[in-house]
């Protein structure tokens, strides 16, 4: 078992302290550097570093970044979601460590969708009813996990359909 004890720390973002919002720091005991391109491999890293190393995924809305003596996550409701969370990757270093004879390390990003491209399926009417200001914002926040498909109400089932293929392959489904 390569990844065993930690210390969490749960705090407000210091940019704006009134958000709702949590996020969460579990302090790790000991040094996991060694497994972060097997998880990149693994689990198709959003973000991938090399040096310093680090891996990041974006996960239902949050991003969960993984380095050598730490894992962050943002966007937490409480307390019991970020252990949750943190325990899930914890499991997940554990596994991929364990795997890593049958796993090719990756040391590069995952592709992922095109802005641009997302913004070709969408109305452009700029309606404001997905709670953004215009369909480029809405197509920003598609791309980094923020909101989902079924999150624009103007889009025809067509162009949804349409979309949801477009996105299929830069999909990751993980669950914690």
């Amino acid at each position: 078992m390569l990844a065993k004890d930690y210390k969490l720390r749960i705090f407000r973002p210091e940019c704006n302290p009134s958000f709702q919002s949590l996020h969460c720091i579990a302090e790790l005991d000991n040094d996991i550097g060694e497994v972060i391109p097997y998880l990149n491999a693994e689990l198709g890293g959003f973000q991938f570093t090399t040096d310093p190393p680090s891996v990041s995924f974006k996960v239902h809305g949050k991003l969960i970044t993984v380095h050598p003596r730490e894992i962050a996550v943002n966007a937490l409701k409480d307390e019991v979601e970020a252990r949750k969370i943190v325990e899930w990757m914890l499991g997940e270093i554990n596994r991929v460590w364990e795997n890593r004879d049958k796993i090719v390390p990756k040391y590069e990003a995952a592709q992922r969708p095109s802005m641009v491209e997302i913004l070709k399926y969408l109305p452009k009417t700029n309606c404001r009813k997905c709670g953004l200001p215009t369909c480029m914002v809405f197509a920003t926040q598609l791309v980094e996990g923020a909101k989902a498909v079924d999150d624009c109400p103007e889009l025809s089932e067509e162009s949804a359909k349409r979309l949801k293929a477009y996105l299929e392959p830069f999909t990751i489904n993980l669950e914690f």
